[in-house]
């Protein structure tokens, strides 16, 4: 056999083996569970959250196929859909509305379509459900949150608002009915003047209430706020302007049990509909005191130079962090820059937390303890 089939022979049995190695299961004999990032396609629902009702997900998120243009007077506002998948990667139902954005907004007197679309088309952003599970009454109800900053700009303390729903897929609020159909425009002191994104962060503490995450447009920061039994409004707990961090969005958290801390997320910094922002992070073994997030030395250096641990979250903008059967995932939407975002696509991505060694200025590598395996 000459020197070149020789060669060509031995290629081809690496490659074989190559391939081989690449399709065996783990050592062990077990499969190979580590979670990996997926993309959400064809599913008009941004801005979302996944949730877990009992063997099946639940994802919510804001509608455009209607045709809403964000900040156009006269715009249609879709509302809000849910959709239901035997797994988080799909296959995905058709989503169904969780309200009717003909229905009155109690606290205004206007419809939540004038409030949300066609008054300015500032647009009703951030459904989040929280269930009424192990902490207050633990009915098992789900509670329907969201922002209308509409309501903000016409006087009210903050822009938040809660429903009632009668299953994580609606319907939710007043016009809902019984059981559990109603609406409250909560008491939320630590978050008043609140009016931007926000996310739910659920305690590690057994039978305590989860908090909100909420932002005020501008450098005003990030509050956390205790809800009250019923989980429809919120306590005088809480902490506000979180480690110091400025003009972010987007946020989202969760109780990391290996470390023994709390991990926020967040779009670092806040802007709408933007392809390629960076995500910082801040942590606590306390949900609500002792947040810190790592800060910079040098002359003119950023202040968030070390707390960003992705400069571009995959190409889009992180939303919320969605904990799925006890693993944190990073929500991120893919935006296409446009004011109407029906083809967005929603990318997940697996969250780790690992402390890492350093601190500013010790002249060593820095390495985040979070990354974003794209």
């Amino acid at each position: 056999m000459t020197t070149t089939r020789i060669r060509a022979a031995l290629a081809a049995l690496l490659l074989t083996l190559a391939v081989l190695l690449a399709a065996a299961p783990p050592a062990d004999g077990e499969p190979d569970t580590t979670p990996t990032a997926f993309t959400i396609s064809g599913l008009d629902l941004h801005d979302a959250q996944i949730v877990q009702d009992g063997d099946q997900y639940v994802m919510v998120g804001s509608m455009y196929g209607c045709g809403y243009q964000w900040y156009v007077s006269g715009t249609t506002w879709c509302g809000f859909g849910a959709s239901t998948a035997p797994t988080p990667q799909g296959p995905w139902s058709e989503p169904v509305r969780l309200f009717s954005p003909a229905s009155t907004d109690p606290s205004t007197g206007y419809t939540w379509q004038q409030i949300c679309g066609t008054q300015t088309g500032q647009g009703c952003f951030n459904p989040r459900l929280i269930q009424r599970t192990g902490w207050g009454s633990s009915d098992g109800v789900w509670i329907l949150w969201f922002n209308a900053p509409r309501q903000y700009n016409l006087g009210a303390p903050h822009a938040y608002n809660s429903m009632g729903c009668n299953a994580p897929t609606g319907p939710c609020g007043p016009t809902a009915g019984a059981p559990h159909g109603s609406y409250t425009k909560p008491s939320l002191p630590i978050c008043a003047g609140a009016n931007g994104d926000f996310g739910v962060i659920q305690s590690a503490t057994p039978g305590a209430r989860p908090a909100i995450v909420c932002t005020r447009a501008g450098t005003t920061g990030l509050s956390i706020q205790e809800l009250n039994w019923w989980g429809s409004g919120g306590t005088s707990t809480g902490v506000a302007k979180v480690a110091g961090i400025e003009d972010a969005e987007g946020p989202g958290g969760w109780w990391d049990e290996a470390s023994g801390q709390y991990v926020l997320t967040y779009s670092d910094q806040g802007c709408g509909y933007c392809a390629g922002t960076p995500i910082g992070y801040a942590t606590s073994t306390s949900l609500y005191s002792g947040w810190t997030a790592p800060g910079n030395v040098g002359w003119g250096a950023p202040l968030y130079g070390r707390r960003i641990f992705n400069g571009n979250s995959c190409g889009g903008q992180p939303r919320t962090v969605s904990v799925l059967d006890g693993q944190p995932y990073q929500g991120i939407d893919l935006w296409i820059g446009q004011r109407n975002e029906t083809t967005a696509d929603t990318h997940l991505v697996p969250l780790t937390y690992t402390p890492t060694p350093g601190v500013p200025g010790d002249g060593q590598v820095w390495r985040p303890p979070l990354t974003l395996p794209c």
